[in-house]
């Protein structure tokens, strides 16, 4: 075992001590475990090599999704503007401050991953109208 010495926020240290005791774990266990989870989730990674500057990245409710390397934008945010919105990749760089090469490849990404985005798309729209902001 290798040792590292490691600084919370009081809070956030309150509230793994908190879970720890509820798990009847140390807290030094529970770190453990939720740094060994966090690795694992990484190290299997959806990345497509053939899309370098996409990655996904897991929202609150733990569906990944696939958005801008470093940027956090969703790719499902670049095709609304580019097929939903009509706007030219030119002008969605534009707006969003990014490389156009950036947003060429984004929607190549889309066109590669269609099914799956155009599903998220979906269940957007679905939740939207549920919720009464949609048709």
């Amino acid at each position: 075992m290798a040792r590292y010495a490691l600084n919370l926020p009081v809070k956030l240290k309150e509230e793994a001590s908190k879970l720890a005791k509820e798990q009847g774990v140390s807290l030094n266990q529970f770190i453990l475990w939720s740094v060994s989870e966090k690795v694992a989730t990484m190290s299997h990674s959806l990345d497509d090599p053939h899309f370098p500057r996409i990655t996904y990245r897991r929202g609150g409710s733990g569906v990944p999704s696939p958005v801008l390397r470093g940027r956090g934008i969703r790719v499902k945010a670049i095709v609304g503007y580019v097929n939903g919105w009509g706007m030219t990749p030119e002008k969605v760089a534009e707006e969003l401050e990014l490389p156009v090469d950036l947003v060429d490849e984004a929607m190549r990404f889309y066109e590669a991953h269609r099914l799956e985005i155009d599903a998220a798309i979906e269940v957007d729209r679905q939740f939207a109208i549920q919720a009464g902001y949609g048709e």
